[in-house]
Formats: C-alpha cells, structure tokens, sequence
C-alpha cells in the first residue's frame, strides 16, 4: 500500500507526458497514421520493460520452487514405505514457500506409527475381493496377492477397497440379475405354454431351488441365462407378430364376412393382443404352438370366404366401371377385363382386395373423367338427335305418300322442327370442335367416344357433309346444263314427245270428281307441300331420274297406271267444267292409238285458244329459264311460299307430281305454269288427254 501513491503519481506523469506529446503532434501537424506508428512503438518499448521485469521475477519464483521439491525429495524418502504424497504434506504445511520448507521435518515420526496400521488395512481388504472374485469365475483366488510387493499407500488402500465395494456391489446386483432373469423366464415359459424347470436345469443345477444349493452367479450362469432370455424373447416377438397378424386379418375377415359376435368370441384371447404391447402380453398360453395353429386354420377357412366373396365383389365393381363408362361411351381399362380378373384371383398372384381398390379408383377416374366430359357430351347429345333428325327428314322426303298417310300433320311439325335443329348443325359442330379441342390442349389425351376421337368423328362428318353439298351443287349445275341444251335443241329443232314427261297416276278417274273441292283448299294445299323442297334437294336422287315416275295412293296401289295429262299453257281460258268434261273419265286412254286422235288435237286449236307455234314457245324459254334461276336460288331445305312453289313447277316440267296433290291446286296456280308448244302438242297421241287443275 505504501507504493500506490508512487504508483498514481507515475500515472499522472505519463498521463501530461501523452498530453503535453499529442500537444506538441498538434502543433507539429503529425499525421494520424504517424500518431499511431508512435503511440504503438511507445507500447512496445513499455511492454519490454516490463517483460524483463516479470522475468525477473518469475525466476526468483522457480529458484524458491525447486529448494522446496529438494526438500520433499527428501521427505519422501522418508516416508516411502506410507506412500504420502507430497500434496498432503504440502496441504499441512501453509504459509510460504520458506515456512513450508521450514515445516517438512515435525512429521517423519507420525508417519511411522500409520504404517502398521495400514499394512492391517491391507491384508483385510485383499481378502474379501479373492472370496468375492472367487464367487463371480467360479475358481478359486485366494492365492491372487500373495506374491504381491508390499505397497502400503493410502492411494492403493483406497483402491482396494474402492475394489471390494464395487465386488460386492456387484455380487448383489448378479444374484438380483439371476433371480430377474429366472422370473422372465419362469414368465416367457408361461405365456408361450413351455416347461420351465427343465430349461433352468439345462442353465445350472444351482437355480433349482428344490436342492438347496446357493445360486450360482458366474459369469458362465449369467451368460447362459442371459442367451436363454434372449432366444426366449425372440421366439416371443415371432409369436407377437404372428398373432397380431393372426388377428388383424381375423378381424378385417369378420368385418367383411359380417361374422357372428359369438363366433368371435372363439377367438378373443388373439383379437385383444392386436394393439397390445409386446410386455403386455403376460396371458398364460395365449401364445401357445396349439392355439396359433388354431387361428390359422380358422383365417384360413375366413381366407377361402373371402376370396369367393371378393370375386363376387369384384366383379360387381367391374359392372359397375362398365355401366359408367358405357353412359360416358368411354371404353374402360383393358386388364379389367371380367375373364382377366377372374384368373387373378383364382391364380392369387394379386390380392382381391387390391384389384377392388384399383377397380374403385377406375370407376372415381371414369366419373371424374364424365364430370369433365359433360358439357362436351351435352353438345354431343344435341348432334347426335341432329343428325338422327337429318337421317329422318330424308327418308321422310323420299316417301312419296307422305301427304297421304295417317298424322301427316304431326309429320309436317316434326319436320320443320327437324330443319330448324339441322340449321343449327354447322355451329353446333363448330362449337362441339372448340370445346374437345379445349378439353385435348387442357389434359393432353384424346377426347374418345366409344373407342373413336371425337375430332376425327368430327371432321368424317364434315368431310361427308362437304362432299354432300358438293354433290347437290354437282347436281345442280348438271341439271342446269342440261336444261340449257334441251331449251337450245328446242328452239332449233322443237321438241319430241318422250314417255318420261307423263306420269302414271293410279288415281286418274277421280280428278273429275274432286275438281269441284279446288277452290275451297286454295290456303292450305301449299302447306301440304312444305316438304316438296327437301324432295328435290336430295343429291342422291337426280331430278332427271324421277322425271319417269310413277305416283301412286295407298288406296290405289293395284290398279292400273295411267299416263298424266299434260299440263295446259298459261293463256288456257277453259273452265273447271270444261276440264273436267274434258278429261274422259275411264274412257281417256282409249284415245292413245285410236284413229281419231287427230281431230281430238285439232279441236284443242279452235278461236277460244289462240296462239302461234313461235310465240309461246319464245315466252315458255324465257319463263323456264326465269323459273329455273329461281328454283337454282335454293340452297336447303327451307318452307317455299306459293307463289314460289309454282315458279318450281313451272321451270321443272318433269317434276314428278301426283294427281292427289294436283287436284288440290288453285287455279292461281294455274297461271303461273307455262308449257311449249311441243308439250302441248304431245299431249294428244300419248293420251288426248287435258290435265284439270
């Protein structure tokens, strides 16, 4: 204490000596880098000033270390046959290192009088570990130390019997080891319905306590026991696993067979282990050889139910799978197949339960696969009775008595409401095309109906459409070149009379009767040909084809066929009267090769019907070719007006018509068909006969 105030004032000096020097750096202008070369070459030279100091020091210190080690040296020498150690000599003898040199000697003698003592100690401790080693090897170690150097230190004193505890330790816990390991397999041998005494006999005869020996704790008897237990558990797990296995599929047999509650009974004692642990299963016998052999035969028996029950399953879902894709027209997984299946389970290389969860995740795929097909299968649905709408309307358009049947009425709605569905066609397909092409892009697979792409069902259908319109326009143009040449040849060389230009009516005696009917039907005879369009628009039957038809009723089917009247020029002034006094009645076709055809043709050019050969024949081209122009305008099957269904007739002369339709015509349509002149004039040989509207 008497140095810190020597010490503050050196302080104090070094602290102005730094300030009077950054003072003076100040003044100077020194750099902070030259500052800092300085202050730390100042640091230096102070830190080697006082590492010599402590140096120094630091050798005074070993000088004094090394006279105190001479002196225990020769302490220690005097007091080997104790074996202290110089640590507790030292923890004697405080104060510093001269008082501790001073202190060594005053304890020579109290170390003499321990020694008996200790060599006492010694021969006590060393006899209880040959008896206790003895008892662990199973031989005998009392000769062990016998040869042994005295060593009489505390240190291995205490090593000794540091030695005994833990032998004696040790013999305790190895006769409570054999007694646990006795009781687990007394235990293991109870559960699994095995005799006991037997096996301990096997390990050492000792363990039977029936003979009244000590039981052996050697390393050899623990050893063997230790084995026992360890082949004992592992036969044990076998069984745990077995018999849980046993019960899982008892129980998942007796869920799916519905079996009985007393029938389970039976078998309680395995069921009531599946969730148990392994050492909670302490019931004696219940994992005896006797009772796993008979669960297995009992889930054997449960096994064979199944797999009948399971097939009967199976193939209920694979009904199922075909029920549903056969509603979506999807074609369902080929392995699935009923025969296929079938062989699987009976060969049992797969598991029935396996194939009812792969069939059920078909069927949750195909219905997910119809969630994601139903907009497009609605518009399939709508094109489907289209195009069965289509088919219809054609047929119903070839049928020649279709004015005539029974419900022709209902057969006129159904057709008009066929052609306003068969209008929508073309964008319906569009649509449906947009919508499986959206549908293919989104899940990169092909949109199948009943095995087929759609889009390739879609564009054979466009194709075969376009090739349809193709043909009518085929048709079309062909029938007009060939009217062209017909209408030239009749301007140069006038026509002939061809057979194919009358029609055979079966009915032809009964025009006169119902000529008088014509004015009060003038509104509703054009509804009744509303379909006559979609007749002649048919590619498949060429108008030049039906122009030699024969028409005839239900009614008069048997009869005999009569050529049609040809039709009377437009100027025709005669009355209905006339017409019908006119047409013969049975009688008209007497007239063909009869000798007076002659005068009946002249009496058809008296004053009351003038025209000249040339005249009509120039109006009828121009008419034709007008009327032709117009029927040409058609493109579908559309309702004609009237006035437009006279201009067909008109430009189409060899339209086949039926005398049933013919009768019901107004006489405003009479003026509106015109015929040559040579069609006039053919009239009188293949009949004389006068057509009466």
């Amino acid at each position: 204490m008497g140095l810190q105030p020597g010490v503050q004032q050196v302080d104090t000096t070094c602290g102005s000596l730094l300030r009077e020097l950054q003072h003076i750096w100040d003044e100077v202008g020194e750099s902070d880098s030259d500052r800092d070369k300085m202050l730390l070459q100042l640091e230096q030279e102070c830190l080697e000033v006082y590492r010599r100091k402590v140096d120094n020091a630091s050798h005074n210190r070993a000088l004094l270390h090394k006279t105190i080690a001479d002196a225990e040296g020769e302490f220690a020498a005097l007091f080997s046959a104790l074996g202290e150690l110089t640590l507790c000599q030292r923890e004697r003898c405080t104060g510093t290192l001269k008082e501790q040199v001073a202190a060594i000697g005053p304890h020579l003698e109290e170390l003499r009088k321990r020694k008996d003592d200790r060599a006492r100690q010694f021969h006590e401790v060393k006899m209880q570990i040959a008896n206790i080693c003895g008892e662990i090897a199973g031989s005998n170690y009392s000769d062990m130390y016998a040869d042994e150097v005295q060593d009489l230190a505390l240190r291995r004193l205490e090593e000794y019997q540091a030695q005994l505890t833990a032998l004696q330790k040790e013999k305790s816990e190895r006769v409570h080891k054999v007694l646990e390991y006795v009781n687990l397999i007394h235990q293991y041998c109870s559960v699994m319905g095995m005799d006991f005494f037997p096996l301990l006999a096997e390990i050492h005869p000792s363990l039977d306590e029936s003979k009244g020996l000590p039981s052996s704790i050697s390393n050899d008897t623990l050893d063997l026991l230790e084995k026992t237990i360890q082949s004992l558990e592992a036969e044990k797990h076998e069984r745990v696993m077995k018999v849980k296995e046993i019960g899982a599929s008892m129980l998942e047999l007796w869920s799916l067979m519905d079996t009985p509650v007393h029938d389970q009974q039976m078998f309680a004692h395995i069921t009531c282990n599946i969730a148990a642990e392994e050492n909670e299963i302490t019931t004696p016998g219940c994992l005896s050889l006797e009772t796993l052999e008979q669960a297995e035969i009992d889930v054997g028996r449960l096994l064979a139910l199944k797999i009948s029950k399971m097939k009967e399953l199976v193939l209920k879902k694979r009904v199922e799978l075909e029920e549903v894709c056969r509603n979506a027209h999807l074609e369902p997984d080929p392995n699935t197949a009923e025969d296929r299946l079938v062989a699987l389970i009976e060969s049992g290389v797969v598991d029935a339960a396996d194939l009812l969860t792969n069939l059920e995740g078909e069927i949750s795929k195909a219905k997910q696969e119809v969630s994601s097909r139903r907009d497009i299968m609605v518009l399939m649905e709508k094109w489907m009775l289209a195009c069965e709408e289509e088919g219809w309307l054609e047929e119903y358009n070839k049928d020649e008595n279709r004015f005539a049947s029974k419900g022709a009425h209902l057969n006129l709605k159904r057709a008009e409401k066929a052609r306003a569905a068969i209008a929508k066609l073309p964008a319906l397909v569009d649509s449906l095309t947009l919508k499986t092409r959206a549908w293919e892009e989104e899940r990169n697979v092909p949109f199948m109906f009943d095995g087929v792409r759609l889009l390739a069902m879609l564009n054979e259908y466009n194709h075969l459409r376009e090739e349809k319109e193709e043909e009518k326009r085929r048709l079309r143009d062909q029938k007009k070149l060939q009217e062209q040449l017909l209408n030239e040849k009749e301007v140069l060389f006038g026509s002939k009379p061809s057979p194919s230009k009358f029609a055979i009516n079966p009915r032809r005696g009964g025009i006169g009767s119902r000529a008088s009917s014509i004015g009060t039907r003038q509104e509703s005879v054009p509804n009744r040909r509303l379909s006559l369009g979609n007749a002649i628009m048919q590619p498949g039957t060429p108008e030049f084809t039906r122009n030699s038809t024969i028409t005839r009723t239900g009614s008069s089917a048997g009869k005999d066929m009569k050529p049609g009247r040809p039709r009377l020029p437009s100027n025709h002034m005669g009355s209905s009267k006339d017409d019908v006094s006119s047409a013969g009645g049975k009688n008209g076709m007497a007239a063909v090769n009869h000798p007076q055809a002659q005068e009946l043709a002249a009496a058809y050019r008296q004053p009351l019907y003038p025209f000249s050969p040339l005249a009509p024949l120039k109006q009828l081209h121009m008419d034709d070719a007008s009327n032709r122009a117009a029927y040409l305008t058609v493109k579908k099957p559309t309702t004609p007006s009237g006035a437009h269904l006279g201009h067909v007739k008109s430009g189409m002369p060899s339209t086949p018509t039926s005398f049933g339709d013919l009768e019901n015509t107004t006489p405003r349509m009479q003026r509106t068909l015109e015929f040559s002149f040579d069609d006039r004039r053919a009239s009188v040989p293949y009949g004389g006969l006068q057509t009466s509207y």
